[in-house]
């Protein structure tokens, strides 16, 4: 569970009920990051020792107070005061307000705005990024990334702006036409989890807000202040327009604000990224309630690789499949399957990648390969590779947490599993690789899809007629069908979303803006007349 970002969890980010900062002994507050020199940029995000995590056109919070840990050395950096009960209840009714004011703005105007919220994300960049590496620890030209494809959803979102819409449709009837008219749902309640804190976020929120919707964030409480941050630069585009603050509102929170936005019937749509044992309780907590859900939930996702792939790139591949964010992105390489003829000289080349990946700092630009989330994950990793040995594999290389401060584990690989072997079919959240041998084409598509999750996938062949069926109806059942690429790393110009127990949500590109929508098909009688559809009598 612990990978769930605050929904139904007790407590992810240790806390107190102290309340306020001016009962906490002096050398406690002094031992917090935020305080030290190197980390005085933090306060050029607008952070705090203390800071409040609710959001609705002004700044509050009446909830726990808990404090986020820098996953390199385990140290806390600052504490955010949660949302309350209350703080939801004020805080939804002052977003459905502020959507009525929204709505009304032309789609074109709306996207002036979010176009504006790119541009002061692009100014702040660097430190956001820094703190998104600080607080959950990928490293550093990740965590810029990830800013930068917030800055690129909402540079597609302006042009979306003026396009979204519906067809007009010829009627069989004289004197009338239909329109498909999309207007928005209304508020779209986004749960966010720890590995993607800023970017998934920005797939939901650029694209709700052209669509004319307001959102509410609950983000993973122990990223709460890349949520707080994140708002602010938010916050002040929406003040500098004179517009509602709540328009984007906040509540930091955990299992009591995640449930009270699955159950909450003014909660138009829920979108919900984190494991898939939650993400099945949103869904049914939504359901009842015959509302929508959007969800972005595991993947155990593999890279086939055939005799007559490339195998320049084939390694790096599976390397930065494997092995980046410390394998913790929804679309990591957890299983590699490999022709016989290639597999031993595949696994010795990856062995020597391996021993070259730079660890460290997630903060030094030149480092590669960043600690675990949480104490929880490493236990799970190490929980993992033991599971792995009792089914019969092997661990050819890493399987031990790293002698040094903060959640280092080694980046693993594991062969002779069986392709059916449990653990091989369980998502752990860690840079762990399960590696195959498989015969022919026919049984490794298979292999591909006998997983439960069906996010992301990719081969490598040069084998044309191969490449096609792989995206046929036989080939990959995923969201994601990739050729000669690794498993992750996608654009912000498709849909991103996965198939079976990964939820079937889409977000960011292509018609993912459909989802934050609602439609009606409307017919217009133009005439005179009243024929009715089927050439209908009935007089």
């Amino acid at each position: 569970m612990w990978r769930v970002p605050g929904l139904l969890c007790v407590r992810v980010a240790r806390g107190s009920k102290l309340s306020g900062p001016w009962n906490r002994p002096a050398a406690f507050m002094s031992t917090l990051l935020i305080n030290q020199p190197q980390y005085a940029w933090l306060k050029e995000l607008g952070l705090r020792e203390e800071n409040e995590g609710v959001y609705n056109g002004s700044w509050g919070g009446r909830g726990e107070v808990i404090t986020t840990y820098c996953p390199a050395n385990n140290e806390p950096i600052a504490r955010v005061r949660q949302a309350s009960m209350a703080d939801y209840e004020e805080t939804v009714k002052k977003a459905r307000e502020a959507w009525r004011i929204w709505a009304d703005i032309p789609a074109p105007k709306r996207g002036e705005v979010v176009r504006q919220i790119g541009d002061a994300l692009r100014e702040k960049i660097q430190v956001l990024g820094s703190l998104v590496s600080l607080e959950m620890g990928k490293i550093l030209v990740e965590g810029v990334g990830e800013v930068q494809e917030y800055v690129d959803i909402c540079d597609y979102a302006v042009g979306l702006s003026r396009m979204i819409g519906g067809p007009i449709l010829p009627s069989e009837r004289p004197g009338h036409v239909l329109v498909e008219q999309w207007n928005p749902v209304g508020l779209v309640g986004v749960i966010t989890a720890f590995n993607f804190p800023v970017a998934v976020y920005g797939w939901n929120n650029a694209i709700a807000m052209i669509c004319g919707n307001a959102c509410l964030w609950k983000g993973a409480p122990t990223t709460s202040l890349i949520s707080v941050a994140v708002t602010k630069i938010v916050a002040k585009v929406l003040e500098d327009n004179k517009l509602p603050g709540a328009i984007c509102s906040l509540t930091c929170g955990g299992a009591d604000i995640g449930t009270a936005m699955a159950k909450d019937e003014r909660v138009n749509l829920l979108s919900f990224t984190g494991s898939t044992q939650v993400g099945k309780q949103v869904a049914l907590m939504v359901q009842e309630r015959f509302g929508r859900s959007l969800l972005e939930l595991g993947g155990n996702n593999a890279i086939i690789a055939f005799e007559d792939a490339d195998l320049s790139l084939v390694v790096p591949s599976a390397l930065f499949a494997a092995v980046g964010t410390a394998g913790q992105r929804c679309t990591t390489a957890r299983r590699l399957f490999l022709q016989e003829s290639i597999h031993d000289e595949v696994v010795n080349r990856l062995k020597k990648a391996y021993a070259q990946i730079r660890v460290g700092n997630p903060l030094d630009s030149n480092v590669l390969y960043g600690p675990l989330h949480t104490k929880q994950a490493v236990s799970m990793f190490l929980g993992a590779v033991e599971e792995a040995k009792k089914e019969g594999g092997t661990v050819v290389y890493g399987g031990k947490v790293m002698d040094r401060p903060g959640n280092y584990v080694e980046p693993t690989i594991v062969t002779g599993l069986d392709h059916s072997a449990r653990i091989a079919h369980t998502e752990t959240f860690a840079p762990i690789l399960y590696v195959f041998k498989f015969k022919n084409e026919d049984e490794v598509f298979v292999w591909n899809n006998e997983v439960k999750q069906g996010l992301s996938s990719s081969i490598f062949t040069k084998d044309l007629g191969r490449i096609f069926r792989w995206l046929g109806p036989k080939g990959s059942d995923c969201g994601i069908v990739n050729v000669n690429i690794p498993t992750s790393g996608a654009e912000i110009g498709g849909a991103f979303g996965g198939e079976k127990h990964t939820g079937g949500g889409r977000e960011s590109g292509s018609d993912a803006w459909k989802q934050y929508m609602r439609r009606s098909t409307c017919t217009i009688n133009y005439s005179k007349d009243l024929p009715l559809a089927q050439g209908i009598k009935f007089q």
